[in-house]
């Protein structure tokens, strides 16, 4: 009997052992990918800003060299052409339109063009609008994973704090918060609202309750 008992504490004891170690793996892991998305993140953020700067210090070398040159019809030619290829940029296979970034979360992640699942698994993304740092409201989507990434923390956003643009022209653009509210998911008046001629853009996550949506309206003064 005190053998059988000793056996069966003995595997107790190692699926214990096993169950503590898969768990403690997973945490490590998870911790580690979060850590390292967000260096990724924060990697391409500075990537793009620095590469869109570059890419306009070119762009008005090019316009000024064009404006020195005489206007033969070679010259045009290849001019026109060489100043309509915009440089494109990409984020884990996406299109990426920008960075935003929220002192207030820490938040600095790239903006992607296209909202699908897997795209909003990798950064934010515009879900309707003119585009960033354009007139009007642009609605910019991100995932609520608790966990702080993402639009994890906007719900410790109040009115008066900031949230920083960059497009694809390296404009960047300070945007102060006037406005957040819970809203249904069913709700998508904040999107289509009339901004005035101001340039505003509009942030939305999910809440705890997924059917309810976090909305924060911001403006560039």
């Amino acid at each position: 009997m005190k053998h059988r008992f000793d056996k069966f504490l003995t595997v107790l004891l190692v699926i214990i052992v096993v169950i503590v170690i898969a768990l403690l793996g997973y945490l490590a892991y998870d911790f580690l990918s979060k850590y390292f998305g967000k260096k990724d993140a924060e990697t391409a953020v500075d990537d793009f800003e620095q590469q869109v700067v570059q890419a306009e210090e070119t762009n008005t070398q090019t316009e000024e060299n064009i404006q020195q040159e005489p206007p033969t019809t070679e010259n045009t030619t290849q001019n026109t052409s060489s100043t309509s290829n915009k440089k494109t940029y990409t984020y884990k296979g996406y299109n990426m339109v920008g960075t935003i970034q929220i002192p207030k979360t820490k938040i600095k992640c790239p903006v992607v063009d296209t909202v699908t699942p897997s795209s909003i698994v990798a950064a934010v993304a515009v879900l309707y609008g003119p585009g960033l740092n354009q007139v009007g409201n642009t609605v910019i989507v991100g995932h609520n994973y608790r966990d702080g990434s993402f639009f994890s923390n906007n719900k410790k956003l109040v009115a008066g704090d900031k949230i920083y643009i960059t497009d694809t022209t390296g404009n960047r653009v300070e945007y102060t918060i006037y406005n957040t509210y819970i809203t249904s998911d069913q709700d998508f008046n904040y999107a289509i609202r009339d901004t005035g001629g101001k340039r505003e853009i509009s942030l939305s996550t999910c809440t705890e309750n997924v059917s309810q949506r976090l909305v924060i309206w911001a403006r560039a003064e």
